[in-house]
């Protein structure tokens, strides 16, 4: 995979990819930016929580799952002092539809984050990822009520 970035002065750049698609990055206006596009480790954290997004869906819809709608949160912390890695993740996995099986997500979950998710098992070696889930039953008009919640526990090796 080949990408990169062209600079459009100050602390404005478009980044691309192989696929030709592009995005703007920029920075804070504290540290010399416009606030014209994404913070590169913002993009890191949607790469993770799309990878395993898709990831999860597809083996969903595979497993014969009648989810309505999906949403995957990322929510991480940075470590204090440069280069302010990210230090912990906690992925939240919101299932809504009919009739889900809890087995059926928890297992997509561990798939993703065990075989599939090249972004998970990368950041994984280098910082904690707790997963946790909700299962929603979809009432129609937008609405849900929770049906359960839990945490899915990567094993160690």
């Amino acid at each position: 995979m080949n990408a990169k970035t062209k600079w459009h002065g100050g602390l404005s750049f478009t980044g691309t990819a192989e696929t030709g698609f592009s995005v703007a990055l920029g920075a804070d206006p504290s540290v010399g930016g416009k606030n014209d596009g994404f913070r590169p480790m913002e993009l890191m954290a949607i790469s993770l929580a799309g990878c395993t997004a898709m990831d999860v869906i597809s083996i969903m819809k595979k497993k014969r799952q009648d989810v309505t709608d999906f949403e995957v949160k990322v929510h991480t912390e940075q470590a204090e002092r440069h280069p302010k890695v990210f230090t912990k993740a906690v992925i939240e996995y919101l299932f809504t539809g009919h009739d889900l099986d809890e087995a059926a997500a928890v297992r997509a979950i561990e798939l993703s984050a065990t075989r599939y998710c090249p972004a998970q098992g990368m950041l994984s070696k280098v910082m904690k990822i707790d997963l946790t889930y909700r299962i929603y039953e979809d009432l129609g008009d937008g609405k849900r009520k929770l049906v359960t919640s839990g945490t899915y526990v990567v094993p160690q090796p």
